[in-house]
């Protein structure tokens, strides 16, 4: 699967509501094991992780700053009768020399049945919204190019390829 890398100019947004009894917050620490079984849960097998144990040590590592110093006041979370359903975690600047110098969503994921809801466009735009107050404004990510429901929100968000 193709890889593409997609920027956007950052700026401040309406963040949509979300639905009644669902929480945005920032994501803690204390999230890791439930963040990592929610990533898990996320992607077909195989995909993101090969077990659950994998993907909360990659949680883990996304705090402890292995993919990028995480700027959890861009990342979120959003729960429901304190389950977590959905998630994006953003760095201050990714490692990978081939992506752009600016914040980078390391990580959407939503549980399957909460897909479709509106809710990965609340946390962009509130992403979009933070990246807004810095001195270049922009936001960066990666998604796999035959994922056409995402490519389609975030370039409805202003996000294009990179050149």
């Amino acid at each position: 699967m193709a890889q593409m890398t997609l920027v956007a100019t950052a700026r401040s947004m309406a963040v949509p509501a979300l639905p009644e009894g669902l929480v945005l917050r920032e994501p803690e620490l204390a999230d890791a094991e439930e963040l990592g079984r929610l990533y898990f849960e996320s992607y077909a097998p195989g995909v993101a992780c090969a077990s659950l144990a994998e993907a909360i040590e990659e949680i883990r590592a996304a705090f402890k700053g292995d993919f990028g110093d995480l700027w959890t006041e861009a990342s979120a979370v959003v729960e429901s009768q304190g389950e977590l359903v959905t998630a994006t975690l953003v760095v201050h600047r990714a490692p990978w020399p081939d992506t752009p110098d600016c914040p980078f969503v390391t990580d959407l994921f939503t549980a399957p049945r909460w897909r479709r809801q509106g809710l990965a466009r609340t946390l962009l735009a509130r992403s979009l919204t933070r990246a807004s107050m810095i001195d270049r404004p922009r936001l960066a990510l990666r998604v796999e190019s035959t994922n056409k429901p995402a490519v389609a929100l975030y370039q409805a968000l202003g996000f294009h390829a990179t050149d």
